[in-house]
């Protein structure tokens, strides 16, 4: 006999998450609960069953681009998967944007819609993509655009019906690179026939989409970001031709390699201004919060899947005599990971809790300000955790876990364009500094953090807010005395001291859970990930930096 090991396997993923579940049943009132508890185990079902083996079966299905057709005409056709396709089907009809937008249960809606979003987000080969770009280019064009616009593009943005539905794109990076988009060169000129764009798009995530939003200078604005304009346009005319953009080449990746990603030319596309002939990166702000929220919930939901596969294993694998689920040394191994995860999951729904309030107007001035802090806050955490936890959810399974046909490196390498899409760590770590600077929101957020760690009544919990508020009260007293007076140092210690205030408002909701989880049935887990959290570190802030030396040893 050869040596044979048993394939981990999903159970249906709503019911067999626990963090899910619970999560909801503390946040959402019974009345929605019932209503969407359907939906979300319908989608589960999909998630573990249908869905996931479309991701396995089509994961070497790679998008093909066309440039010519056999008569010699220019037609760069972009074929996707089966699988891509039906992908794009179960989003429409089961309002994977759509639900957000239907508002049928008010402000929990947001919380609907993303729970449908990471149940299905780690059996869809990053369909996610699209799906976050479009509802990015819904909210703003539903709060920014004119009436004409909106009412003619937003209805198919949310649609149920796939043979409606549209998909948006976001084009944001240049050959000038992603972060500084106030270097961007595209030109905007007005023609007697509508504005025309002129210039090449680097990096853009979603050319089988039907629309999207874009940045151009208007001719004769001025160089830098405010010079820019948010700019709407169709992909295709309505021969199905592309609106004068060359595909130059699909872009080859490390990961998300279902995702057709390309380089374009933008030759005199016909474009027309959202809002306005300046302010694009302003303008666009709607945007990049929905997609960063995505962001970190694909994130949560990546590692959730990496558990949960790592799980089903712990209980097939045997070695040295006995399973792996009975082995000390792995149960640790999974214990580190569950407790980031569940840590990174009470931080990522409460962003998704408070936004959902955002948007009907029923959140404070000073909730809104913590808000807008968080976003950047969010996602670059959580950016970070998916990528060290698939690395160590893979070495779950040993050999298995580097072997391609196993379908289980792809969560790897899907995972590190996590930390680099919609703003990379350092970026964001400054953005999350300028956001709080401009919210005047430091004290906000301290409090935010004393408010959620204060529910501790259990000793064991207390001792953790004890250690969450003296690392916030540290990060803050960093920012404070650093921050005005030297400011190569504050940059210097910007990530850390970003990753620590994100770890520490992890830390603080996970233990205001966990102390509802004890207050209604008991359950310690949530206690013992908060304690597992903690112990993986929390304040990383350093007091002293040399900065010299640092340069030194950086430079070589």
């Amino acid at each position: 006999m050869g040596f044979i090991q048993s394939p981990p396997e999903l159970a249906p993923q709503f019911d067999d998450d626990r963090v899910l579940r619970r999560f909801l049943d503390r946040q959402v009132p019974e009345e929605v609960r019932r209503e969407i508890t359907p939906s979300l185990r319908e989608m589960g079902e999909l998630a573990a069953g249908k869905l996931y083996e479309l991701s396995l079966r089509h994961r070497n299905d790679e998008p093909t681009l066309t440039s010519w057709d056999p008569w010699g005409n220019r037609i760069d056709h972009l074929e996707v998967n089966a699988a891509w396709k039906e992908y794009a089907k179960i989003a429409a009809e089961k309002g994977v944007v759509g639900t957000a937008y239907e508002r049928k249960h008010g402000a929990y809606s947001r919380i609907h819609q993303f729970a449908l979003m990471y149940l299905f987000a780690p059996s869809t080969q990053v369909y996610t993509c699209p799906l976050a770009m479009t509802d990015g280019a819904a909210r703003t064009l539903e709060t920014l655009a004119r009436p004409e616009l909106r009412d003619r593009v937003l209805p198919h943005l949310i649609h149920r019906d796939p043979a409606q539905a549209w998909t948006s794109g976001q084009w944001m990076t240049e050959r000038t690179g992603g972060s500084d988009v106030g270097l961007s060169e595209t030109v905007a000129r007005e023609t007697a026939d509508g504005w025309r764009l002129f210039g090449t798009k680097w990096f853009t995530s979603a050319v089988t989409s039907e629309v999207t939003l874009t940045l151009a200078r208007p001719e004769g604005n001025p160089a830098g970001g405010k010079g820019l304009a948010l700019f709407f346009l169709e992909l295709r005319d309505p021969q199905g031709r592309l609106n004068n953009i060359l595909v130059n080449r699909l872009k080859e990746k490390l990961g998300t390699k279902n995702l057709p990603t390309a380089e374009l030319t933008l030759d005199g596309t016909l474009a027309e201004p959202v809002v306005g002939l300046n302010n694009g990166i302003r303008n666009m702000a709607n945007m990049l919060n929905i997609t960063r929220t995505w962001n970190a919930v694909v994130a949560v939901s990546s590692m959730r899947r990496g558990l949960a596969l790592a799980r089903d294993y712990a209980a097939r694998r045997v070695a040295f005599g006995a399973p792996l689920s009975e082995k000390p040394l792995h149960l640790d191994t999974l214990a580190g990971l569950a407790a980031e995860y569940e840590a990174a999951f009470q931080l990522v729904f409460e962003e998704v809790r408070l936004m959902g309030r955002a948007a009907l107007g029923e959140i404070s001035e000073e909730e809104q300000r913590v808000l807008f802090a968080i976003q950047p806050l969010t996602k670059l955490m959580t950016g970070k955790q998916a990528v060290a936890h698939a690395s160590e959810v893979l070495e779950c399974f040993g050999g298995a876990g580097y072997v391609e046909d196993t379908g289980l490196p792809v969560l790897l390498r899907d995972a590190q364009v996590l930390s680099i899409w919609e703003g990379t760590t350092n970026v964001l770590s400054l953005e999350t500094f300028r956001a709080l600077q401009r919210e005047n929101a430091w004290g906000l957020l301290s409090e935010k953090v004393k408010r959620h760690a204060s529910a501790a009544k259990d000793s064991r919990l207390k001792n953790l807010a004890e250690t969450t508020l003296k690392a916030t009260g540290h990060a803050l007293e960093w920012v404070s005395r650093t921050g005005p007076n030297e400011p190569r140092a504050f940059e210097a210690g910007a990530r850390r001291c970003a990753l620590t205030l994100g770890r520490c408002l992890a830390l603080s909701l996970l233990i205001e859970h966990a102390q509802w989880e004890l207050d209604h049935g008991g359950d310690p887990r949530s206690t013992h990930a908060a304690r597992r959290f903690a112990e993986h570190g929390v304040d990383l802030v350093v007091d002293t930096a040399n900065l010299d030396a640092d340069a030194a040893l950086a430079l070589g």
